[in-house]
Order: C-alpha cells, then sequence, then structure tokens
C-alpha cells in the first residue's frame, strides 16, 4: 500500500521569521514550486488565519482556491486546493517551520491526501512522494538564503 502523506525535510540556513513570510505571501510561491505547476504569481494578500482563500493560476490552465485550515503565525501553515466555487476534494499541503538557533531552521513539507475523495486524483496524488517535495524546500532555501531561486534565471 502507497503511504498518503508525503514529508520531506531540510535545514536552511534562515530565521524561521523569513521563512514563513515566504511561505505565507501567496505571490511568492511560484518562486518555491519545485515541480513547476503554478503557472504565475498567486494571487492574495499574506495570509494572517485560517478560513483565509488564496488563488493560484497552474501550468495546465486550471485555477486553484486553497483554502487555509491551519495557521499558526512564524509556525505552520497548510491548505486545501480546491477547483473555483468547490468544496476542496481532501488533499492537503502543509509547511512547518521550527527554529534550530536564531539563524536557521527546520523546514518540513508535507502533502496528505489521506482525505482525498476525488478518485480522478488519486493517481497524481501517489506519485507525489518526499522526492517530489523536495525540489520545493530547495528552491525555499536558496530563495533565504540570499541566492536566486533555482530556475529563476
Amino acid at each position: 500500500m502507497v503511504p498518503r502523506i508525503a514529508s520531506a525535510h531540510r535545514v536552511i540556513a534562515a530565521p524561521a521569521a523569513v521563512i514563513f513570510d515566504v511561505l505565507a505571501d501567496p505571490s511568492r510561491h511560484p518562486a518555491i514550486d519545485g515541480n513547476n505547476n503554478l503557472a504565475g504569481p498567486t494571487t492574495g494578500p499574506r495570509i494572517r488565519a485560517v478560513g483565509e482563500v488564496f488563488t493560484a493560476d497552474l501550468t495546465n490552465g486550471a485555477t486553484r482556491e486553497n483554502h487555509v485550515v491551519e495557521f499558526e503565525e512564524g509556525r505552520r501553515i497548510a491548505w486545501l486546493p480546491s477547483e473555483p466555487g468547490s468544496t476542496p476534494p481532501g488533499h492537503l499541503w502543509r509547511w512547518e517551520v521550527e527554529p534550530v538557533d536564531a539563524t536557521s531552521s527546520r523546514v518540513v513539507h508535507t502533502y496528505d491526501w489521506t482525505s482525498l475523495t476525488d478518485p480522478n486524483r488519486v493517481e497524481r496524488a501517489r506519485a507525489t512522494t518526499a522526492d517530489r517535495l523536495s525540489p520545493s524546500l530547495d528552491r525555499l532555501a536558496a530563495l533565504v538564503e540570499g541566492g536566486a531561486p533555482i530556475g529563476s534565471e
């Protein structure tokens, strides 16, 4: 049986607050999208609470509304994507940030499809493994550690 939760993590040489500011700003998500799923700038103000919704245009031409379902300032943010105006089908994206010290943080990126209800999404969900999450961590690290995000040239 394929695990329905995939996670990747790494220590990033940046303070937790700096990292979290990137994660909570939807306009910065394309810069850290390691699988090139986002077609352009994501819309919406900086996320500050559960219940907020931000929109993303995907490279396949679709648009997604992302419903924030977990939020702890500086520590955790998670959302359920859905087609506009629809109930989310149950797959969740989560970022967690834990300070290691004043200048570095452990970041965990998780894809959880334990509650996925749409059978048409199962194949793609199965393919979203830790190896597919790691490039987003790498891009986040490149961005906040002072370099240009990978693939932004």
